[in-house]
C-alpha cells in the first residue's frame, strides 16, 4: 500500500525566494540533460548517470553532487513516462524510428530530494538550498509520524502551488512491491511543466 503525504511549507518571502532559485537551477540541469536523452535514446537512470554526471557537475558546481543525481533521476523518470507509457503520444511504439522530441522542463518543474538532501527529525525539516540548509518546523499528525518510521520512502518532491506557495510531497510505501511511481501511474499524460518539442 502507498501513501502520498503533502506538507505545506510556511516559508517567509526570503525562504520562498531561495526555494525558487533552487527550483530554477534544478530545471536548468534537467534542460542541460534532456538533449543527451534525445540524441542517445538513453534514459535508464544508471546509464544516464554514467553518460552525463561528470559534465553536469562541472557545468553546475553550485547544485552539489546529490542534487545533480536527483536531476538525472527526474529526467530519467520523465523520459520513461513520455517515451514508454503506452498512452503517451510520444511513446517509442508510436514514434518508431523517428527522432525523439526534445523535452523542456519549465521553472515550475518539481525538485526531487532524497535522504542526503532532506532530513526530517523530531518535526524539524532540514533541506538543501543553493546557499545552505533551510529549516522548517513541521506539525505532523501522529499517524503521519508513524508512517515515516514504518514505511519505505520512495520519493520526496518539492512543488510550487498555483498560488506561489511551496509544499513537499512524500511518497511512502508500506511493503516491498513493484507499484509504479506517481508519474508512471498517470494515464500517459504529459506533466504540465514539460514541453515536448517535436523534430520537424
Amino acid at each position: 500500500m502507498s501513501f502520498m503525504l503533502r506538507i505545506p511549507l510556511n516559508a517567509t518571502p526570503e525562504q520562498g525566494q531561495r526555494l525558487l532559485s533552487l527550483q530554477q537551477a534544478f530545471a536548468k540541469v534537467c534542460n542541460a540533460l534532456a538533449p543527451v536523452v534525445q540524441q542517445t535514446r538513453v534514459w535508464n537512470r544508471v546509464a544516464l548517470h554514467h553518460l552525463a554526471y561528470r559534465a553536469l557537475r562541472e557545468q553546475f558546481p553550485d547544485l552539489g553532487s546529490q542534487m545533480v543525481c536527483n536531476a538525472i533521476y527526474s529526467v530519467s523518470r520523465t523520459s520513461r513516462l513520455v517515451f514508454q507509457h503506452p498512452a503517451s503520444p510520444f511513446s517509442l511504439a508510436r514514434l518508431g524510428d523517428k527522432p525523439l522530441p526534445l523535452l523542456r522542463f519549465s521553472d515550475s518543474c518539481p525538485v526531487y530530494f532524497d535522504r542526503h538532501t532532506l532530513s526530517l527529525k523530531g518535526g524539524l525539516l532540514s533541506m538543501f538550498t543553493l546557499d545552505g540548509r533551510m529549516r522548517f518546523q513541521l506539525a505532523l499528525q501522529p499517524q503521519d509520524e508513524q508512517r515515516f518510521h514504518e514505511c519505505k520512502l520512495r520519493e520526496i518532491v518539492l512543488l510550487r502551488t498555483s498560488e506561489g506557495a511551496y509544499e513537499l510531497s512524500f511518497w511512502l510505501v508500506s511493503e516491498p512491491h513493484n507499484e509504479p511511481s506517481a508519474a508512471e501511474a498517470a494515464e500517459g499524460e504529459i506533466p504540465e511543466y514539460i514541453m515536448v518539442e517535436e523534430v520537424t
